[in-house]
């Protein structure tokens, strides 16, 4: 590859790479043909970008990005993973890939801008998805309102349930005519 070329590649990732909410860099030997289509797929559903890249460049195109600090000093073959939508859909894909195909192997991470480890991807990646928080949330917003409406009900029913009673046991009488 010429210079020019390696260039104008550093230059590509550095882009996707400053808008990336999150980045996995990890190590991938003897991954299949099919093994890498397969994960590229999964993180394609998730919104997420999959890249094989030498580590030269990897290292050149993370200057002045959150990924700088652990672009660093690479070695052996590196992969990408990084996606700019959510951060927890790709960390639960590639956690999950990773568990069923032991060729691919955590080596670092960003996510937020903050440099993160195995532990940390595996917390991330067992955090509910954006669909679920967002029904949770919708659930407590309107969990006090449901009590409120319930317990006003409940006063409207319980003094109709009284007057039927009081109906019952004949216990109101006609005001006396004067």
């Amino acid at each position: 590859m010429k210079k020019e070329d390696k260039q104008q590649r550093a230059e590509e990732i550095r882009k996707e790479l400053s808008e990336a909410r999150s980045v996995i860099l990890s190590k991938f030997e003897g991954i299949t043909v099919s093994q890498d289509y397969e994960l590229r797929r999964k993180l394609e559903e998730v919104g997420g970008k999959y890249r094989v890249v030498k580590n030269s460049i990897i290292e050149r195109a993370a200057k002045g990005t959150p990924v700088e600090a652990v672009a660093a000093n690479l070695h052996g073959t590196t992969s990408l993973a990084y996606t700019s939508t959510d951060p927890v859909a790709l960390a639960k894909a590639i956690t999950e890939y990773a568990k069923e195909n032991a060729v691919l192997v955590f080596k670092a991470g960003v996510v937020e801008g903050r440099v993160i480890n195995l532990q940390d991807l595996n917390a991330i990646a067992a955090l509910p998805s954006r669909e679920e928080l967002f029904a949770k949330v919708l659930f407590l917003i309107n969990s006090p309102a449901q009590r409120v409406v319930t317990a006003l009900s409940a006063v409207a029913r319980n003094l109709a349930a009284v007057i039927q009673q009081g109906v019952k046991e004949k216990k109101f009488h006609e005001a006396a005519s004067a």
